[in-house]
């Protein structure tokens, strides 16, 4: 076996990172890796009816959301960026 071949990656959406208090709500305090974060935030916006019937890629905040926004609407897209300042 080559060496660096076991293990998987532990960078990028691998790497556990923890939630800040703002998060914490819709994701829990305990690390978690990234994928799981964006995972949870998406449930949530889904169990809320958050996006935009008219425009699917515009999430519409909820009080939860617009402390990780910093805004009343983002776009799937920027929701990745605005999520990474509530992860260590």
């Amino acid at each position: 076996m080559a060496k660096g071949t076991s293990g998987g990656a532990r960078g990028g959406l691998a790497r556990p990172v923890t939630p800040s208090a703002d998060l914490a709500p819709i994701t829990g305090k305990d690390p978690l890796p990234r994928s799981q974060v964006v995972s949870k935030v998406w449930d949530h916006i889904r169990k809320h009816n958050l996006q935009n019937p008219q425009n699917k890629r515009e999430i519409m905040a909820d009080d939860i959301l617009k402390k990780i926004f910093g805004k009343d609407r983002a776009t799937m897209f920027e929701m990745n960026k605005l999520l990474s300042n509530h992860l260590k």
